[in-house]
């Protein structure tokens, strides 16, 4: 871009504005598993947009459909009114989820969807008659978004630090489940770790906690602080605690979602049925903003009280199950159908395995660690500059292999198209090898 006052304009979002405007990495169109950058190189996207994308850019029915819609039926009221693909999207969606799940709330964005369930799952213990289940339980390194619920029960440093002081009261913590020690370089699920559940039973005991905890929200695999798999047994144990204290489980699947992990959500791959799971990404195929939270159906019914004329929720947004959004779900849900997506992302899975595991051994290298489609290769920390080599990497695959991936600090993310080519994936971790062995 020659306009360098647009550039200036643009504040944006989780990145070093300054160090990323001196050189601005910026993509002008995209068709498949490519973009086009603006001085004209054609790019492998290897993060399928931001988890969004799994079924590739640009695709012709998702297109198709929201160029109809907004021809058609543009916006309309979402409050006591409402739009038909709204409900017809709420019908395919729910037979998405795991048995039991009817319902849906639309969101606009996985941030939005976390604060919904928070709310869904505090207001439902309060029907319950359970005034005093209050309380939140998250865990470190979880993300939940960055809104003022999911930053609270959510535990990134960086992303709390500033705000540390108006957060939501009555939020505590589980442990993490990433130790390189004692399960470095797992492929899949860590052997090590599932005792870390405990960890929940034992926040019940130590605080007199068993009647005051509302809901637990984890990631059944964490994305963004840099994918962490579940160690095996982990969720099961996190559901038992839950059934036997009275404590809703929410899965946050705004990644793990419409085949990411080979299945419909994680809680399919997995066989744990959460309480509520929330989503959004790949519920379009990142083509329009739009998230959902699924609950089940006792958790719908318990809201169904009081005068039929009022709001069982007080809470909603302007865009709750915009037209085209749900025009581009619609499309999106069928696409999944019609093309085998979850499948062919299933069958991807060891060969992506594979590939990345080549860097066990690699002398910049202290982990390696996947699930499904998901991967990550963390770097050594340079001394002193903890984030400068992974973004590096970041830059000089952009410039130098035309190559788009993401690095949180000095971790490299991977996250492959469903129907990804494998020799586009070997090509990609064959660029990362490049890179890698030239670095300082």
């Amino acid at each position: 871009m020659k306009n360098s006052s647009a550039v200036d304009a643009y504040w944006m979002p989780f990145t070093g504005n300054r160090d990323y405007k001196k050189n601005p990495r910026m993509v002008v169109s995209a068709d498949g598993h490519h973009y086009t950058s603006s001085d004209g190189r054609k790019l492998y996207d290897g993060f399928s947009g931001l988890w969004t994308s799994g079924l590739g850019h640009c695709h012709p029915k998702i297109v198709d459909a929201v160029q109809q819609q907004v021809a058609h039926l543009d916006l309309c009221l979402t409050f006591q009114f409402g739009n038909d693909r709204a409900f017809e999207l709420a019908e395919k969606l729910t037979k998405f989820t795991p048995k039991g799940f009817g319902r849906c709330f639309f969101t606009n964005s996985g941030s939005e969807s976390v604060d919904t369930a928070l709310k869904i799952a505090l207001a439902f213990q309060r029907l319950q008659g359970h005034e005093n289940r209050t309380r939140l339980i998250g865990r470190h390194r979880g993300y939940h978004g960055v809104n003022f619920g999911g930053i609270s029960v959510g535990g990134i440093p960086p992303n709390r630090k500033m705000f540390a002081s108006n957060l939501i009261n009555g939020v505590d913590h589980m442990s993490h489940t990433h130790n390189i020690n004692e399960a470095g370089f797992s492929r899949g699920q860590p052997k090590w770790g599932g005792h870390l559940a405990e960890e929940l039973d034992g926040l019940l005991v130590s605080d007199d906690q068993e009647g005051s905890i509302a809901a637990v929200i984890v990631e059944p695999v964490a994305g963004a602080t840099g994918i962490l798999p579940p160690p095996l047994g982990y969720l099961e144990r996190l559901r038992e605690i839950c059934t036997k204290h009275g404590i809703l489980l929410i899965f946050d699947e705004v990644i793990t979602g419409f085949g990411r992990v080979g299945a419909s959500f994680a809680a399919e791959r997995f066989g744990v049925t959460p309480d509520i799971i929330t989503c959004a990404k790949g519920l379009t195929n990142g083509v329009i903003p739009m998230g959902a939270v699924l609950v089940k159906d006792e958790i719908y019914d318990t809201f169904m009280s009081g005068p039929e004329h009022m709001p069982e929720l007080f809470h909603g947004y302007t865009y709750s199950g915009h037209p085209v959004a749900a025009a581009a779900g619609i499309a999106a849900l069928e696409v999944y159908e019609e093309e085998g997506s979850f499948q062919q992302s299933r069958e991807l899975e060891e060969m992506f395995a594979d590939e990345a595991h080549q860097f066990d051994d690699h002398p910049r290298v202290i982990d390696v660690r996947n699930f499904g489609l998901m991967a990550a290769i963390e770097l050594e920390p340079r001394e002193s500059a903890a984030g400068t080599r992974g973004l590096e990497v970041h830059k000089r695959l952009f410039w130098d292999e035309n190559l788009v991936i993401r690095n949180t600090m000095d971790i490299l993310q991977f996250c492959p198209f469903l129907n990804a080519k494998p020799h586009d994936i070997r090509s990609m971790f064959g660029a990362v090898k490049r890179v890698l062995d030239g670095l300082e």
